[in-house]
């Protein structure tokens, strides 16, 4: 009996022997897998420099040919000054009770791409009190004639800023500002 127990004694322990180094087999065989693989993402593939510009870049055509960084800095620029616009228009209104005219300062710069209609209309009745027409970027108005009479006193009002496509004559956008109509 006692041999038997030697010898089952003996079976377990080589057993744990196996498992042992199997496992530490596979921890190995694990490590190197994990080795290879960072070894391949990080020491073999050169880091590149990647420049990314965010906007609408689909150029028409259909023999694409690949952009210098300087091509696609002047492209990406000209789309970023064809996107702003600054609208310059005065606070105050001073008109005439009588003649119903006054002046009002309305510019579209220079530096605007798109040419603007300015629609003014009062805050509390909604009509619209005046429009100033195409205003062509490099334009100014200056003195205005109101479409609707005001009585005296002052009026609030909205100009709403139309930008237009000068080729298509659609329009591209709106801004808007405050300007108070004073009557006298």
């Amino acid at each position: 009996m006692q041999n038997q127990n030697i010898e089952q004694t003996a079976q377990e322990s080589q057993t744990k022997r196996r498992k042992k180094w199997g496992l530490i087999f596979l921890l190995l065989l694990l490590l190197a897998g994990v080795g290879y693989s960072l070894y391949h993402v990080f020491g073999q593939n050169p880091k590149e420099n990647v420049t990314v510009i965010s906007g609408d870049f689909l150029p028409g055509g259909k023999d694409a040919k690949k952009m210098s960084d300087k091509e696609l800095k002047k492209f990406a620029q000209k789309k970023v000054d064809d996107s702003q616009f600054n609208m310059m228009i005065g606070s105050k209104a001073i008109i005439s009770s009588q003649s119903q005219q006054g002046t009002l300062n309305i510019k579209n710069p220079q530096t605007n791409t798109y040419p603007v209609n300015v629609v003014i209309t009062d805050d509390q009745t909604g009509d619209v009190i005046y429009t100033s027409g195409a205003v062509e970027p490099g334009e100014e108005v200056s003195h205005i004639a109101l479409e609707k009479p005001l009585t005296k006193g002052t009026h609030p009002a909205t100009a709403r800023f139309s930008l237009y496509d000068s080729k298509t004559k659609t329009k591209k956008g709106e801004v808007a500002a405050g300007v108070s109509f004073i009557v006298g």
